[in-house]
């Protein structure tokens, strides 16, 4: 931090980033120097023979080459440890010591090519020999090769541009140079994000909706990216730093601060109806998913439960249902949800950019007609999910500012043209007329559950949706409240899908570049200590993030302050204000659907949760509650679709085991 500047460009490395690249390739070359002189001390009596005297020449050579790059590679590394995060004036000789290792790399170059041109001439030395220093050139071509790989990774392609403005500081947004340089920072950074996504998802359609989402998400990624001179390292070390500073906040927060009032007979009861619901359509939500989430719950005997429909060739009853590559799917839909082939009316796997999978079944336990949303589970979905921007939706209802999450809308917008145009629905409640209907889904599903739920209202007003897991950019606040009625969510401890929308990851950004700012410790040291505490835990006071007196006195200058880590002046950024940030024009702050539940897990099972039987307890919350992205093992583990089915069951297990003891259900239940 910032990032380098060499050749007259930025890269996508900092001064501080070459500590564990720069051991490694000392550990190698060192490894490799003691194999030369052991290979040359042992046999330079074998090389009196034809074409010895070069192999002799390249050895020695070699050596000397190598040990100057070992000194040139110990120096990087040594002051590649020096100074902060913020505060690169002890790495100022950096750029030269990179030029001087570059350089290295010509003779090593020149020097590998002789090598295999001289042992492939044909010498008539010992085999033992030949071998050897066959095995040095190959070492020095690899090393060269992985060089060339390390430098296209670290290239930036937007590095001419940033370079210079970079350097100069933050600009005021007034001067027009300064907007007409943003403007032209932010197409180019625009057309190299989609440059990018479109080779990544090189093998997906081409039509208007994929167009139109790749220039989505293109948009989104420059717009959150291009305003920082950060680099991944320095983000991987912020996220290190948060979660050590969370910790250490929730630590030290008094019991007043975080318990709310007790609840009432009518809400626990509410809870616990809403608890069991929630574990009953998670099986829907989860059978929506097919084969991969089946086989992946039960890898011993899913295979051999679904194996025999899998090659099973379709008979003229699968005419019933409607979709795409039914065969291992069906039948894994049958083991999840426990019900019949004559209870589905409609099962869909068509997948593509703003079109969802999913399911229609009749839920005759609970009297339902089920409609589950498959989540995310390729790069359409993917793509969907970055749609981000914020989109009108056009209602019945009487609901003023009707603004959603572009591609969850267009995905809700597509099943519900599916279900009454083609008459799905329709033909469902033609069988069973008593049936409510209720609408399921978990992830993306659950987004675009919510949102159908909201459009079916009109025509079906005895409408529910459960939303497990749903991405909190999701509803504006008038949709968010319209939805309460009828709308419960599920959440799953610390799990980051529910936190992120685009308003709180410029609010984690803001974070990120807070704690480097006050950051007093090299960086890797931050990255070493925070692998630790993710793996092991820790007390977070043994890791200081800011600056006291004592440690001002050992930086040298420059030190960098929070505002001069942004390439550009940021109208979303304010460094004295811990207020949620105001998001572009086209992502205003969104919320997530409904009433939300959340799972809380009791005590600590293990950093990763595999060590021992978690237990959870439930509680009604507010959406405040997700208004920040929380750092931790367990965020992304969290979001997974099997955990929060077995959440579930402990969860409805545990509370049905208490029902002679009501005491101790409400003690364990929080209202917000």
């Amino acid at each position: 931090m910032p990032g380098m500047v060499l050749f007259g460009r930025r890269w996508a490395i900092a001064s501080d980033d070459l500590v564990f690249p720069g051991f490694f390739e000392l550990f190698l070359r060192v490894l490799w120097w003691i194999g030369v002189l052991t290979l040359y001390v042992m046999h330079r009596k074998k090389l009196d023979c034809a074409g010895g005297v070069l192999l002799s020449s390249y050895l020695i050579v070699l050596m000397v080459l190598l040990a100057v790059v070992i000194c040139t590679v110990s120096a990087i590394v040594c002051v590649s440890m020096k100074g902060t995060i913020c505060n690169p004036g002890p790495r100022k000789s950096m750029s030269k010591l990179l030029y001087i290792r570059l350089a290295l790399f010509l003779p090593e170059m020149v020097w590998a090519s002789l090598g295999a041109a001289w042992v492939t001439e044909g010498v008539q030395c010992d085999r033992t020999v030949v071998n050897g220093i066959v095995a040095t050139v190959v070492v020095s071509w690899i090393i060269i090769a992985a060089t060339v790989v390390t430098i296209i990774i670290v290239f930036d392609p937007l590095g001419g541009k940033m370079a210079p403005y970079s350097s100069a500081g933050p600009s005021h947004p007034d001067s027009n140079d300064s907007s007409q340089l943003l403007n032209g920072l932010k197409t180019a950074a625009t057309s190299v994000w989609e440059t990018r996504i479109k080779f990544l998802c090189c093998c997906i359609g081409k039509d208007d909706h994929t167009r139109v989402a790749f220039s989505s998400t293109a948009e989104l990624f420059s717009t959150y990216f291009s305003d920082t001179d950060l680099v991944p390292s320095d983000i991987a070390a912020g996220l290190a730093l948060l979660h050590q500073q969370q910790d250490n906040v929730s630590n030290s927060q008094e019991p007043s601060e975080v318990i709310s009032h007790s609840p009432g007979d009518s809400q626990e009861a509410d809870l616990d109806a809403e608890l069991e619901n929630c574990h009953h359509y998670m099986q829907f939500a989860a059978a929506a998913y097919g084969w991969p989430l089946y086989i992946y719950r039960n890898p011993f005997t899913g295979l051999c439960k679904i194996g025999g429909d899998c090659c099973r060739s379709r008979t003229t009853e699968y005419d019933l249902v409607g979709g795409d590559q039914l065969n291992c799917h069906f039948s894994s839909i049958l083991q999840t949800t426990r019900l019949q082939y004559r209870d589905f009316i409609h099962i869909s796997f068509h997948d593509k950019v703003y079109e969802l999978p999913f399911l229609v079944a009749l839920d005759h336990r609970k009297e339902a007609v089920v409609v589950a949303v498959r989540g995310t589970m390729s790069l359409q979905d993917i793509l969907t999910d970055l749609s981000a921007e914020s989109e009108s939706l056009h209602l019945e209802a009487e609901v003023q500012d009707c603004v959603a999450h572009k591609g969850i809308a267009q995905a809700a917008r597509y099943i519900y043209r599916r279900l009454i145009n083609d008459g799905i629905l329709s033909q469902a409640f033609s069988v069973a007329p008593e049936y409510r209907l209720v609408v399921v889904g978990h992830s993306l599903g659950a987004g675009a559950a919510a949102l159908l739920a909201i459009m079916l209202r009109s025509s079906y007003p005895q409408v529910r949706a459960y939303a497990f897991s749903p991405p909190r950019g999701l509803l504006s606040k008038s949709l968010y409240e319209y939805s309460k009625d009828f709308i419960v969510s599920l959440v799953l401890g610390k799990d980051v899908i529910p936190r992120l929308s685009v308003t709180n990851l410029e609010d984690l950004k803001k974070r990120i570049l807070r704690v480097i700012a006050h950051s007093n410790k090299p960086k890797y040291k931050i990255l070493l200590q925070g692998c630790w505490y993710e793996l092991f835990g820790g007390n977070p006071d043994n890791f200081p993030t800011e600056l006291d007196g004592g440690d001002q006195g050992d930086l040298t200058q420059p030190l960098l302050g929070e505002q001069s880590l942004l390439t550009h002046w940021s109208p979303a950024y304010s460094s004295s204000s811990d207020s949620p940030l105001d998001s572009p024009p086209k992502y205003p702050p969104l919320y997530p659907p409904g009433r939300i539940i959340h799972l809380e897990e009791e005590g600590n099972s293990g950093r990763f949760g595999c060590w021992a039987a978690a237990r959870y307890r439930a509680r009604w919350s507010h959406e405040a509650e997700f208004s920040k992205i929380l750092i931790g093992p367990k965020m992304l583990t969290d979001h997974m679709p099997d955990i929060l089915m077995r959440a579930l069951d402990s969860m409805v297990a545990d509370r049905a085991a208490c029902l002679s003891c009501p005491g101790q259900g409400v003690s364990n239940t929080d209202v917000v």
